[in-house]
């Protein structure tokens, strides 16, 4: 029987030597896991801050975009105002021409008229006229009565 506790005692030894080397290896492998769960953790946090930055910059790209489109119909709109007064300037122009023509078309017309009312008018004597180049003229009375 000694030898059967012998026996015994040496599997039992046995066993108590394999469970601790195996409850070493579990707490290495659970230190190990801990460790890269850690890691981990550390690296979804650094990946957490770099997604909001990359939001932060999308957001400050859809501001600046939206400036741009703002600002780009800003220029859209007064160009058209510009190209507005452009056409009523250059219709004010065409018809300022056009009545220069007509002033000036106009003016040659008078200018015809007036040397024809001249020559109509010259072929008439006033008798005043006629009077005056045969008598010295008349001089005015010096004096008034009140």
């Amino acid at each position: 029987m000694r030898l059967l506790l012998a026996v015994v005692a040496s599997e039992v030894r046995q066993l108590a030597t394999r469970s601790a080397d195996a409850a070493r290896e579990i707490k290495s492998l659970i230190d190990n896991a801990s460790s890269k769960i850690q890691s981990g953790a550390e690296l979804a946090r650094n990946a957490g801050t770099a997604m909001n930055e990359i939001v932060d910059g999308v957001t400050r790209v859809t501001d600046v975009l939206n400036e741009i489109s703002a600002a780009t119909s800003e220029q859209r709109d007064g160009i058209g105002q510009v190209n507005v007064a452009v056409t009523d300037l250059d219709n004010m122009t065409q018809q300022n021409a056009a009545m220069v023509e007509e002033s000036a078309t106009a003016a040659a017309e008078l200018k015809a008229q007036s040397q024809r009312l001249a020559e109509t008018v010259g072929a008439f004597t006033l008798r005043e006229r006629r009077d005056s180049e045969s008598q010295p003229a008349a001089l005015p009375s010096a004096s008034r009565t009140s």
